[in-house]
């Protein structure tokens, strides 16, 4: 028989259905949390849409922040449904102001649904979550929160902050799968969801995932991927085996040693730490200067550094310390190919200034 090029990849078994609970399970101690956890097959974009098509329906109000392209989506999303959406949008690149939230809890109508993004790779920015969640529980309000950008890189416990619905996709701080995404969902959050004919028989119906819930957790529905599942246990083993708190701590170390080289460089960070996202650092483009013949320069040298993203008008690079990128080699290359790049545009810039303050916070 001739040799067709059969490849091991396309014959993968089948996951068994017995361990979709406790992948589950893992999932839900990662988050902290004790509620429903559900497994979306699917990029953490189709969870996202899953859980505002499943929320949404006419006489929903909710309050949708943006900062980001996702947020903008989200609010699109909670309309098409039929959702009463208002939009708060801060400043381009910028975190939500807590009063800003405040203010628009406090003088508009009474809201059921506030949605919101933890971390912004977009920008590199943090919003202030445990305020915001601390507003919205203070009023009986369901909330969503996209913790895609966040999980693994910043501490997030689900049922201490009072998260209803969170999302997060395994393919940025957990180095997992990008094809699979979850959701915790809290009693609160199915109880509005199924109150008035939840959608059903979609890849975007969360009631059709509380009935695999409710069914023991065995066989998915559709067909499931069985590499993204394989992948995803794999990529738990590493987070259980490294500690989670660990795996946080390796991504702040990156990011904070990021800042000191970049100040050292002459080129502060976009916001102050605080503010800052663990997995992305971006960094204001001097005037003068493009993006992009930046970042061309920088992948000269072999580093990939990237453009900000719906944040218009700043002009921001990103330098991306995510996940196997939280470390010392890459922390060092990204900060010193950035230098290069702006020295090679005529722009001053310490490079070995940079390296030793990279190198201190390594060493400490």
């Amino acid at each position: 028989m001739s040799d067709l090029g059969w490849n091991p990849l396309h014959g993968v078994p089948s996951y068994p259905a017995e361990r979709y609970a406790v992948l589950a399970d893992r999932i839900g101690g990662i988050l902290r949390s004790r509620n429903d956890i559900v497994l979306m097959q699917a990029e953490a974009v189709v969870a996202l849409e899953a859980a505002a098509v499943s929320l949404a329906r006419p006489g929903l109000s909710a309050l949708n922040i943006i900062t980001g392209p996702y947020g903008g989506w989200f609010g699109q999303w909670l309309r098409r449904g039929g959702a009463a959406v208002a939009d708060i949008v801060a400043e381009p690149g910028l975190p939500i102001e807590i009063e800003t939230v405040a203010k628009a809890l406090q003088t508009g109508p009474k809201i059921d649904v506030l949605a919101l993004v933890h971390a912004e790779s977009a920008s590199g920015i943090l919003n202030p979550l445990p305020e915001i969640l601390a507003l919205a529980r203070n009023r009986g309000i369901v909330t969503v929160v996209d913790a895609v950008a966040s999980v693994g890189g910043h501490p997030l416990d689900v049922d201490d902050l009072g998260i209803d619905i969170a999302v997060i996709g395994p393919q940025k701080a957990l180095c997992g799968p990008a094809g699979l995404s979850a959701l915790s969902v809290s009693g609160r959050a199915w109880d509005l969801m199924l109150s008035d004919g939840a959608p059903r028989d979609s890849i975007l119906s969360l009631a059709d995932l509380k009935t695999w819930v409710d069914g023991g957790r065995r066989g998915l529905p559709g067909t499931p991927a069985p590499l993204e599942f394989f992948a995803l246990e794999a990529a738990l083993d590493r987070i259980e085996a490294e500690g989670l708190e660990n795996v946080v701590a390796r991504h702040a170390l990156a990011a904070s040693a990021t800042r000191a080289g970049l100040a050292a460089l002459g080129a502060p960070a976009w916001v102050p730490a605080v503010r800052a996202s663990n997995l992305v650092t971006a960094v204001p483009v001097p005037e003068a200067l493009a993006p992009a013949a930046l970042i061309a320069t920088a992948g000269q040298l072999g580093v990939e550094l990237t453009e900000g993203v719906g944040t218009a008008p700043v002009r921001l690079v990103r330098l991306n310390h995510t996940g196997s990128r939280a470390t010392f080699q890459t922390v060092l290359s990204n900060v010193v190919a950035y230098g290069a790049a702006l020295r090679q545009a005529g722009h001053p810039s310490d490079i070995s200034a940079a390296s030793e303050a990279i190198s201190a916070a390594y060493s400490r």
